[in-house]
């Protein structure tokens, strides 16, 4: 199997996603204040945005059923949007609408149709034309391309469109399966321009992402080749699931229609600020590696990585020398009292990580 240009090497994160499915921290304060504040409302609220999803003909909501900002989530750890390693933003034929099939290889993703279409709008729900999506989730299996075992060399599920005068963008693709650990959700990235999407470096205007109904769900997981999301889907709900939990994505549950035979179909209307930025891909990456027993990033070929890398390597040398240097002149000249772990067997205590670093290592 050839590899693809942009594809980087990288080992397996599902180990993790393991290890740390029930360990989710507090999100961001601000988001969290704000679907807060929605709750403490009252569920009349909720009720109203959640409405307001379907979307009326010609792709516009009506004013009386204007949504809400819908909130910033984090892009999770398998984005391929430069944050994490892979890039594939910046890939040839990366612009399109079925995202089924890799651009390296040309393998298709199997699993039941669905397609997405999103109705980007402003604050005052008027729709965003020339705005531009990059969606991506997992496939049947609960795998990344670009990330997981078995399919770092596919870069299917991945996808980049620009809004039409509807401010309207349907994908193509496959209805993901669920993992352990997450409702079953759907990443997306909005930019101001299609050039903006592409360029690797345009400014983000909102890191969300979309949720899918249980009966839906339900349905496609009794189809053959979703043989672990039945089960995974039976221990997470919207209300446990450490994305969806404050208020049941009221304004990110998409309304889903169709069958298993012929495939469904799931609309969201998604309003942004167009004048926001995000970065980071709606998380800031750790300064340093991932905890124990994860898998790292895929590395960037870049300069500044490689010199990130070089300078946190040398950093972390230095600093595991020094600590060894410190412990044996202790261990040399104090002794232990009986019973006691050693320096050499304790563990160093940890430096307090900022909020936004523990968020991003999420597995979403």
């Amino acid at each position: 199997m050839a590899r693809h240009p942009h594809h980087g090497s990288t080992d397996d994160n599902e180990a993790y996603v393991r290890a740390v499915h029930d360990k989710g921290f507090t999100f961001d304060l601000g988001t969290m204040t704000r679907r807060k504040m929605l709750v403490a409302i009252g569920g009349a609220g909720a009720l109203a945005a959640v409405g307001a999803q379907v979307l009326l003909s010609g792709g516009t909501a009506a004013a009386a059923d204007c949504v809400e900002e819908i909130e910033s989530e984090t892009a999770g750890p398998y984005p391929a949007d430069g944050s994490n390693g892979v890039e594939i933003r910046t890939s040839s034929g990366i612009v399109r609408s079925d995202i089924r099939t890799s651009l390296g290889t040309g393998n298709t993703a199997d699993g039941v149709p669905l397609t997405v279409t999103l109705t980007i709008q402003d604050l005052d729900c008027a729709p965003l034309a020339g705005a531009a999506v990059y969606l991506w989730h997992a496939d049947q299996d609960g795998n990344y391309s670009l990330y997981s075992t078995g399919v770092t060399d596919e870069d299917y599920l991945r996808g980049i469109q620009e809004t039409d005068s509807a401010g309207q963008v349907t994908f193509t693709s496959i209805f993901p399966g669920c993992y352990l650990g997450r409702w079953p959700h759907i990443h997306f990235e909005v930019y101001a321009s299609l050039a903006d999407a592409t360029s690797g470096s345009g400014p983000i205007r909102k890191t969300s992402q979309l949720a899918l109904p249980e009966d839906a769900s339900t349905a496609v997981y009794t189809t053959d080749g979703y043989d672990n999301s039945t089960a995974n889907l039976s221990q997470i709900t919207l209300a446990t699931d450490n994305v969806f939990s404050d208020d049941g994505a009221a304004r990110q549950l998409a309304a889903v229609t169709g069958n298993v035979t012929d495939g469904f179909a799931s609309t969201l209307a998604v309003t942004v600020d167009p004048t926001a930025e995000e970065t980071g891909g709606g998380g800031t990456p750790p300064s340093g590696p991932p905890p124990s027993g994860t898998a790292s990033p895929s590395p960037t070929t870049s300069a500044s990585t490689t010199a990130s890398a070089t300078t946190t390597a040398s950093a972390s040398a230095t600093a595991t020398a020094s600590a060894t240097a410190t412990a044996s002149a202790t261990a040399s000249t104090k002794p232990v009292p009986s019973g006691r772990p050693t320096s050499s067997s304790r563990p160093a205590p940890r430096p307090p990580q900022p909020r936004r670093q523990r968020h991003w290592w999420w597995p979403f």
